[in-house]
């Protein structure tokens, strides 16, 4: 997300740069590229023009310590009014009830019903919550055998009324039964529509009068740009929400939604969410996301997602098989796995400070471990544990067995070989360091 805002940044930075100081011409021309980024990123006119006059108000007269570059200066200027524009911290979801009851709400595509079950996951696994998610949406019978097929994936039950076509009645009998059965969380999902209209809006407005949630969240698809800040704003005309998601963050969205939002409704964005998997639903961050728009990566949130996969039994074992030479396949499978866990790998390698602009037009498949994969599980026990063994002929076998050539076999023992070297010196405090830290924090 946001590449090409950042590139475009980038470029306006130029200007600036090898300058002696800051004055009223360069960031006048510094700033006429700022704008003209933000417009291309479909922010309005209005906000891009707000957003620049207060940068330059901040610029102007700004004394540049010696150690500091005037570009440096601006990045810093423009880096912290990007992280007040979208919310300055994070927002918390309010889960606090008996039950606690998060309403959800938004147009019909926004990725409103997937969205449901991964915050159901965040709430169970992160929070601790015992959750029942609610199929309120009436009208499209696919939305409630998609939400009983999530809840199945994340083992979360479903409330349904077979026959009930009352949204305020079913929602009710929901909430009923999460008390009687001892659920501390109700997520309850509400019908979308292809557009605003008054008959959805009067429908939710007495969905949220009924059950008066403790958190009412308006799911938008990003993608949308300008059209999604509109939509919000009717929305909370209405029903007052208390926050917004923005869904399909990893498609080819510009970023102007998540821009001007906060700036339009006053309302915080809450979660960030990319992706089918269960897994790809991030609390939204301003300060991190000021960082990636501006190419400096998110080193913290690279930090979190290893620390929720991160095993600390399991790697001081993997510490002592590596100090014992006696790391082997089998646990290199098991390594990619975790990886895998952590999300998008091309995602993840942009969060690094410099990569992401590197690898922006390299195209990185979370598929690309399938072969691997196949060829190891297509070894014996003892061949992934003692790889020396594997001969010619016990090759030839392994790449027969996993659809793959004998080159690809040799290309991974190889590859095996010098992970396992590298994998020696980090185990000596690596990734292990680096998570510890993260916890200190």
């Amino acid at each position: 997300m946001f590449e090409n805002l950042t590139e475009k940044l980038e470029r306006s930075f130029k200007i600036i740069k090898g300058q002696g100081r800051i004055t009223e011409i360069n960031v006048a021309e510094t700033l006429k590229e700022v704008r003209r980024a933000l417009l291309d990123a479909d922010v309005s006119y209005k906000l891009a023009k707000t957003f620049c006059d207060e940068v330059k108000r901040k610029a102007i007269g700004r004394n540049v310590l010696t150690a500091v570059r005037p570009d440096q200066m601006m990045i810093k200027i423009v880096h912290d009014e990007l992280a007040e524009l979208m919310g300055s911290s994070a927002s918390d979801i309010n889960i606090k009830g008996s039950p606690g009851i998060v309403l959800v709400s938004g147009l019909q595509g926004s990725g409103k019903t997937t969205f449901c079950g991964k915050l159901a996951l965040y709430c169970k696994s992160k929070k601790g919550q015992q959750v029942m998610l609610v199929a309120g949406d009436v009208y499209r019978p696919a939305a409630i055998e998609q939400l009983k097929v999530l809840g199945g994936q994340i083992q979360v039950p479903v409330y349904t009324e077979e026959g009930v076509n009352d949204p305020v009645k079913i929602a009710r009998d929901a909430v009923a039964a999460a008390r009687r059965e001892g659920y501390s969380l109700v997520i309850v999902d509400t019908a979308g529509r292809l557009a605003v209209d008054e008959a959805m809006m009067d429908e939710i407005e007495a969905v949220k009068k009924a059950l008066n949630p403790t958190e009412t969240l308006f799911v938008v698809d990003a993608m949308t740009g300008q059209d999604a800040v509109v939509t919000a704003k009717a929305f909370n005309d209405r029903i007052d929400f208390d926050g917004v998601v923005l869904t399909k963050m990893d498609g080819d969205t510009r970023g102007g939604a998540a821009l001007s939002v906060k700036a339009v409704v006053n309302k915080p964005i809450k979660f960030i969410s990319s992706g089918e998997k269960m897994e790809t639903l991030d609390v939204f961050h301003p300060e991190r996301i000021a960082d990636r728009i501006l190419g400096m990566g998110d080193v913290v949130s690279l930090v979190e997602k290893a620390q929720e996969q991160y095993d600390e039994q399991e790697a001081r074992k993997i510490a002592k098989k590596l100090a014992r030479n006696q790391f082997n396949l089998w646990d290199f499978y098991q390594q990619i796995q975790q990886i895998k866990k952590m999300g998008n790998i091309k995602d993840l390698a942009s969060m690094i400070p410099g990569v992401g602009k590197a690898i922006k037009d390299v195209d990185i498949d979370n598929n690309s471990f399938k072969s691997v994969e196949a060829i190891i599980l297509s070894m014996t026990p003892e061949e992934r544990e003692n790889p020396g063994i594997i001969n010619g002929s016990r090759r030839s076998r392994i790449a027969s067995g996993s659809g793959t050539a004998v080159a690809d076999v040799n290309r991974l023992l190889k590859q095996f070989e010098g992970t396992r070297k590298v994998m020696k010196t980090v185990a000596s405090g690596g990734m292990r360091g680096m998570v510890k830290k993260g916890r200190r924090k």
